[in-house]
């Protein structure tokens, strides 16, 4: 009998919600709908359909724009461009970003990473337009990067943002060291709450440092890996001002992004159905793409 009436008090305290709760969740729910839920429906809707931005009438298309999205040869550069950007920021941001935070949290040099914590966040609080600037600089024919590569023989006048086959990885490069400092900071964050008896134990155990790292740093700062994964693909694919303040999609459209052309299509070109079938196409990769790194990853469920 006792355990039948606690059971029914636990049941009608479960129940018992207070109002003022979905008072405080109501606005979110609100802003989430009018700003992300309904544009994503609306984008849905506008690809059936051929109209100006300024126009009052639209045409309808049915699955015209698909059909013209899956034959259009840009397409199919400005994915193979998002792709390299998606795996090479990876590699810097992710990985290369994880061991540069293990490295820092390092008692050998720990006396200095303050230093060094600050120099390697510095580049993110630069205003992107500021960093494309500079990088025009360095990488002009008579640039920096030119004048350095001279010093070893022979005169390099490489325009290295007007040729179609290196633009697009100066973009990526340039966007790497702007980045890059931000996914350490995270990693050094979640690298502190670490126990260090449990560093301290495996040293004393004869683990090396790459042991270490492998064995006891990455399983427990899985989570974390997985945001930054999450955050740093899906922002591969969808990437418009380091591609688009530094060379435009450029030259000819060699190093156009698929949200770069998606801005072509919809403000230079008017075609803003074509340009929300475009929209659709990014969201359903980042969509696919974050379920199945939750998927393999196993974790991002609490």
């Amino acid at each position: 009998m006792m355990m039948q009436r606690t059971t029914r008090l636990q049941g009608k305290k479960r129940q018992k919600t207070p109002w003022s709760a979905y008072l405080y969740v109501f606005p979110m729910v609100v802003l989430m709908g009018v700003f992300i839920y309904y544009p994503i429906f609306v984008n849905f809707y506008y690809t059936l359909y051929n109209f100006s931005a300024f126009s009052l009438s639209h045409t309808f298309v049915g699955l015209g724009n698909i059909r013209l999205l899956l034959s259009d040869p840009v397409i199919a550069t400005a994915l193979r461009n998002n792709i390299f950007y998606c795996l090479i920021s990876i590699g810097f941001q992710v990985l290369l970003a994880l061991g540069l935070a293990f490295i820092l949290e390092e008692p050998l040099y720990r006396r200095f990473s303050t230093v060094f914590r600050t120099t390697y966040f510095i580049p993110v609080l630069i205003s992107m337009t500021i960093v494309a600037m500079l990088f025009m600089q360095i990488l002009s024919p008579r640039g920096l990067l030119n004048s350095f590569l001279s010093l070893f023989g022979g005169k390099v006048r490489t325009g290295w943002l007007g040729r179609s086959s290196s633009a697009i990885f100066c973009a990526i490069f340039m966007s790497q060291w702007h980045s890059m400092g931000y996914t350490t900071m995270l990693f050094i964050v979640d690298i502190q709450k670490i126990p260090t008896e449990l560093l301290e134990a495996a040293e004393i155990d004869g683990a090396n440092r790459i042991q270490r790292f492998l064995k006891i740093v990455v399983p427990l700062v899985r989570e974390m890996f997985f945001v930054v994964m999450v955050t740093t693909v899906s922002g591969a694919f969808l990437v418009f001002n380091d591609v688009y303040v530094l060379t435009r999609g450029g030259p000819g459209n060699s190093s156009t992004t698929l949200a770069v052309y998606m801005y072509d299509m919809a403000f230079t070109q008017d075609r803003m159905g074509y340009a929300s079938t475009i929209a659709i196409l990014m969201f359903v990769i980042c969509v696919i793409l974050a379920l199945t790194q939750r998927r393999l990853l196993r974790t991002g469920k609490g």
